[in-house]
């Protein structure tokens, strides 16, 4: 028989049995593992040990690999770099001017032979093919470019998700240590501890539990927490939620094999065959529209259209809509479901202005296009058939033809095409340079919204604290020991229960290790309070290990976990004479009214009076507390089932545990500790950074108020001179609801605008506030509001406010799920370098607008003039390409990598209604627009007297490049070139050059540039239009291209204040464009809808669509799995599609990163979603 590692080579149950096996629930799953021997018996056929878990070795990791898979889904395979170049060949605006060129091309070699017109020179008619070549070379360098920067974003964002996908690790026993894995490393067999805040990785059975409640709504619906045992309900799976209590599970199925697995399965299966099915749709109905176009049968025609594509798709829906009304489903998951979707965060305030000004800017560039082809046909066709008198020849077809040429080289010019490309460099760059800051951006949006914030409400713990908590005071037996006593200094019976107390009422999971260099400070794991008290327990010589591997938690009788709710932990264990003790500790003022007896002086047991309750707070917890320190009470009970002690209670029986009032009530106080947590040296200062920015910071803590004031203080949260409110939760409370107990927005608009601190407060409370705040409209402009959270419960706060952080050391993996961005080092100071880089993209973005901007104008107008004032464009299509990839690609480059500055925090948050384009930009966009017309305008017209060259203009068709138009366009380009460095600053700074030399991307690109021009210009020829110049000539370009520096000086001069405000540009509200043009998710709706967008709508929005589809790549730590169910191997589709009816629930956001074109062309059902499922944080990204 083979073996490995000494064992047999076949388990004792098949992949086959365990997956049937996890089909179970409730008290059938126990009756399962019962025939299978129990639970113990389950884990000897899996090799594999409750306690000391797997072997760890490699043989043996192998083996389980292959016999039973591994905890990754295959990721979709990535689009290759020709299916991008084919999407980029269908840009609208390209497609024109192949057609154009090929037309072009083939007029060129057209030479017809009744021709009595002037035979054209032999060297024009030898290259009038090249230019018609040029342009077709250009279109497709501009396709390649576009591909390729697809192409890499999609890599870097794959790279990012992989990045977040290593972060997530969790808890395993190996070798009979517990040790921290890679999610996707875990395997059948494992012993996997289960904690609060857990997304659980795998599918397993419970060995033991405490007080464990699972999140199941992504499975059931049910909004309740299903309580989980090994008696009760021993099967937990892939993608629920631990939101309570703890456990210890062997894992019984992995990836592909796991619920998980099976419903990614067969959903990406339906999803692949709604494809197929929308693609063959969008056909018949193209074929269609084409029949009525022909025949004119409108109604027959729009029939079909409209009504038989969504009827395809109603199959689908309308069997999710039956189930949800005749399915046993609860009422309230179809409503919290909606109540999740109505609270998806609106477009971001970059987002909207940009759709806004991209359509504006488009809309002016086809007009102006359009206007120029026309005026060049009308201005043509008077010359030769009017004037001249001239009949109609075929060759007059390729003047049209350049016309025609010239006309869509504008468009291409005026479109902003390079806009979502530099949102998306800068967005990209900010983001790989902000994981260096600590901040791991799950959302691309969040980083931009940053840089909006006005408020900001941060936890204490860990966030402005250093989360490194010791024990500095303690009070036993009457006696305040502002110094750490020593064992003996402690009567022995209460020193024995405070150690013992304080060992076995703490998650075993919470421990101090070792330093890993003699002399480091001992590493704190788990929860860092309880880290605390265990090294309180250790500074009193007491090795709490041992406590615990005396008594060990299969032992426990009952455990009643820490929550907000309930602010305490209590654990229940057996006495060895009969019996049972239970140990609690929590808040003090919690514990305390609880407390009916008091260990004195010498160790004496006392009556604990309410004046000595008072006496105690006032004197004890009080200080404790000013002096910023969490108090933690720890106390006791007995159960005994003989005569009673004072303190002790007499049981007949086992008392009824979850009759939680009365069993914990009556208790013994044991000690009161004060726990230091040290503010953070660094935070005091990020917060004054965050005040001069104009950003609010408020505290929401657990904490004691007192606690909270002082740290506040320290903080400088609360200064001397301001005028502030500090509440707890529960006044908080009295004072934003109405007499019916109703929240009122008109009572939170009283309170919120002065709070600074909210103590004693619960999830409910930070997620009321935070809504409160973003609801209001107290200010001119809508609060944009940050919110650091890192339990479980603080998911909704996470997800309502704009952008959520989570911290990535205490964090769970549900408040990470819910967030935006991970503070990789848990510390306020990464906010403020997140608010940096937010602003920083928003300028990136200015930048690069009031670059582009200023070119639009300027080639636009000359084009326009030159078709009318010469007949011709002195700029030619080719050279206008040249200039569009300057614009667009290499200057999106150049300007979208900037790094952020102090400074940027100097001034206040732009505002969500402020305008994209301030008077400075547009002052500088159009007075440098000025400068160069009036340059060009003055090459175009006198110089060729001024410089005594040949003119170009009245040139015939084929005509040879002239100097006259070479030092034109070089022009432009030179002041193009120069002008990149005004762009650099937007806020009227004079000096331009500050900086350069700190941004290698900039001037290597600046200078990569103007080689390529000069090699353009000198040795371009007849495929760029362009004739060499002299010296002389170049000197003339270059002066001119500086004059823009010279004369941006002149322009910042200018008062801005004196300028009319309608010279703003780009204001905007997201509300205003959420429903009308909601670039990240496109719905297959009815071809023929009323709201579909024109071509033209679909052209400018195109690329932004195209950048909201990659954002959502970086969405990782997702909403796990969203549905799971039974044996499905013999599940029709209609019957897996009727299960869907709460995945909507836990959706906000797809997460895809299929490029969305015009009409989407894949079918998107909310009810199920494959990307959101292969985000899946035990999955590998399946995207």
């Amino acid at each position: 028989m083979a073996t490995i590692d000494g064992r047999p080579a076949q388990y004792g149950i098949s992949l086959k049995q365990l997956r049937e096996l996890m089909e179970h629930r409730g008290r059938e799953g126990v009756m399962k593992i019962a025939e299978n021997g129990g639970i113990h018996e389950l884990c000897k056929k899996l090799y594999t040990s409750p306690n000391e878990g797997l072997s760890g070795s490699k043989a043996d990791e192998e083996h389980r690999r292959e016999t039973f898979g591994s905890n990754v889904i295959p990721p979709k395979p990535p689009k290759t770099f020709l299916t991008l170049v084919w999407e980029a060949l269908q840009d609208v605006t390209l497609i024109i001017l192949e057609v154009a060129a090929l037309v072009s091309l083939g007029l060129s070699f057209y030479k017809p032979a009744d021709e009595d017109a002037p035979v054209l020179q032999e060297e024009e008619e030898h290259h009038g093919w090249i230019e018609g070549l040029a342009i077709l070379i250009s279109v497709i360098v501009v396709v390649i470019v576009t591909a390729f920067n697809d192409y890499s974003k999609e890599r870097q964002f794959r790279g990012l998700q992989n990045r977040i996908e290593g972060e997530h690790k969790f808890s395993v026993i190996r070798g009979g240590e517990v040790c921290q894995i890679s999610v996707g490393d875990i395997l059948v067999g494992d012993i996997a501890q289960v904690k609060y805040g857990d997304l659980l990785p795998a599918d397993g059975c419970l060995i033991q539990s405490n007080d464990l409640k699972v999140d199941e709504s992504s499975l059931t619906g049910e909004s309740d927490h299903v309580k989980k045992g090994p008696d009760v309900d021993p099967m937990v799976l892939s993608g629920t939620h631990v939101m309570e209590g703890s456990g210890k599970m062997v894992v019984t199925a992995v990836g592909v094999n796991s619920q998980a697995g099976i419903i990614f399965t067969l959903l990406g299966a339906a999803v692949d065959e709604q494809e197929a099915e929308i693609k063959k749709m969008k056909k018949e109905a193209k074929r269609a529209n084409k029949q009525k176009n022909l025949t004119g049968e409108n109604d027959g025609r729009s029939q079909i259209k409209g009504s038989q594509a969504p009827s395809q798709r109603e199959t689908v829906t309308s069997e999710i809509t039956k189930s949800e009304s005749e399915g046993n489903h609860l009422p309230q998951s179809s409503s919290s479901g909606a109540a999740e979707t109505g609270h998806k965060k609106e477009k971001s305030v970059l987002q909207a202005k940009l759709t806004k000004l991209a359509i504006q800017i488009g809309y002016a560039g086809s007009t102006i296009a359009v206007l120029t082809v026309i005026i060049l046909i009308i201005q043509f066709c008077i010359k030769t058939f009017v004037i001249d008198e001239k009949p109609w020849k075929n060759t007059y077809a390729n003047n049209l033809v350049k016309h025609l040429i010239i006309g869509v080289t504008v468009l291409v010019v005026a479109v902003p095409e390079g806009l979502p490309l530099a949102v998306t460099l800068s967005l990209a760059y900010s983001v790989k340079k902000m994981m260096k800051d600590n901040n791991l951006v799950r959302h691309l949006d969040a980083c931009e919204t940053m840089g909006n914030a006005t408020a900001i409400c941060s936890d204490k713990t860990g966030t402005l604290t250093t989360n490194r908590m010791t024990v500095v005071q303690s009070y036993i037996c009457e006696k305040l020991c502002k110094v750490l006593p020593t064992l003996s200094d402690i009567p022995q019976h209460v020193g024995n229960l405070i150690t013992m107390g304080i060992s076995v009422n703490s998650a075993y999971t919470s421990n101090i290790m070792a330093g890993h260099n003699p002399g480091d400070l001992p590493i704190q794991v788990g929860n860092k309070t309880e880290c605390a008290l265990l090294g309180f327990v250790q500074g009193l010589g007491v090795k709490y290990q041992s406590i615990r591997d005396e008594i060990t938690e299969d032992k426990f009788t009952r455990v009643y976990t820490f929550n907000s709710v309930r602010k305490s932990m209590g654990t229940v264990i057996p006495r060895p004479n009969g019996g049972y003790r239970l140990y609690t500790k929590g808040a003090s003022e919690i514990i305390m009214k609880k407390c009916a007896f008091i260990y004195g002086h010498e160790g004496t047991l006392e009556k604990f009076t309410r004046e000595m309750q008072e006496r105690l707070i006032r004197e004890v917890i009080e200080p404790m507390a000013c002096d910023g320190l969490r108090t933690i009470s720890v106390a006791y009970r007995d159960f005994v089932p003989g005569k009673a002690a004072i303190n002790e209670v007499h049981i007949d029986g086992e008392p009824n545990w979850d009759d939680e009032e009365n069993i914990m009530t009556n208790l013994t106080c044991l000690c009161v500790v004060g726990i230091e947590d040290p503010v953070r040296p660094e935070v005091p200062d990020a917060i004054r950074k965050c005040q001069r920015a104009g950003i609010t910071v408020r505290m929401v803590t657990g904490d004691n108020i007192n606690t909270a004031r002082s740290i506040a203080s320290k903080c400088g949260i609360l200064r001397p001179n301001d005028d502030f409110l500090i509440l707890e939760g529960k006044e908080f409370n009295r004072r934003i609801r109405d007499s019916n107990g109703d929240i009122q927005q008109h009572l939170i608009d009283k309170v919120w605008p002065k709070l600074r601190v909210l103590a004693r407060s619960s999830p409910t409370d930070k997620y009321t506030l935070v809504k409160g705040i973003i609801d209001s409209t107290v200010s001119e402009n809508r609060e944009v509001v940050a919110v650091t959270g890192d339990g479980t419960n603080d998911g909704p706060a996470l997800k309502k406010a704009d952008v959520g952080f989570a911290m990535g050391i205490a964090g769970t993996d549900v408040a990470k799920e819910a967030s935006d961005i991970i503070l990789t080092d848990d510390n306020f100071s990464s906010i403020v370098k997140a608010v940096m880089w937010g602003r920083n993209v928003y300028d990136s973005i200015a930048k690069f607008l009031q670059f582009q901007l200023t070119v639009n104008v300027v080639a636009v107008i000359v084009a326009f003039i030159g078709a009318c004032a010469v007949q011709d464009s002195p700029l030619k299509a080719v050279q206008m390409l040249w200039v569009n990839l300057i614009m667009d690609t290499l200057a999106s480059l150049a300007l979208a990598t900037e790094f952020p500055t102090p400074d940027l925090l100097l001034r206040k948050p732009y505002g969500r209604t402020k305008p994209l384009i301030s008077r400075t930009m547009m002052k500088n966009i159009l007075g440098q627009a000025l400068y160069q017309l009036i340059i060009i305008f003055g090459l175009l017209f006198v110089g060729d007297v001024i410089l005594d060259i040949e003119s170009g203009r009245g040139q015939e068709l084929n005509a040879g490049p002239t100097q006259h138009f070479t030092i034109i366009f070089n022009t432009f380009v030179m002041m193009t070139l120069f002008n990149e460095i005004n762009a650099r600053k937007i806020h009227g700074q004079r000096n331009v050059i500050e900086g350069l030399l700190t941004n290698p991307i900039f001037y290597t690109i600046w200078i990569f540039t103007m080689i390529s021009q000069v090699l353009i210009i000198q040795y371009g020829k007849m495929a760029f239009s362009t004739k060499a110049l002299t010296l002389d000539q170049w000197l003339w370009c270059v002066f001119f291209g500086i004059g823009t520096l010279v004369w941006g000086q002149l322009i910042t001069s200018v008062p801005t204040r004196k300028l009319p405000k309608i010279l703003s540009w780009g204001r905007g509200h997201p509300e205003e464009y959420t429903d009308g043009m909601n670039l990240g998710e496109e719905r297959f709706d009815s071809i023929d809808s009323d709201k579909k967008p024109r071509a033209g709508q679909i052209l400018w929005i195109r690329g932004l669509t195209r950048l909201q589809t990659q954002i959502r790549v970086v969405n990782a730590f997702r909403q796990g799995l969203d549905a799971r169910y039974g044996d499905h191997t013999n599940t029709s589709l209609a019957e897996v599609l009727r299960k869907q009816t709460s995945l909507s629930k836990r959706l906000s956001e797809t997460s895809s990163i299929e490029y969305a074109d015009n009409i989407p062309d894949e079918l998107t059902i909310p009810e199920i979603d494959v990307e959101r499922l292969s985000s899946h944080s035990h999955t590998e990204t399946a995207v």
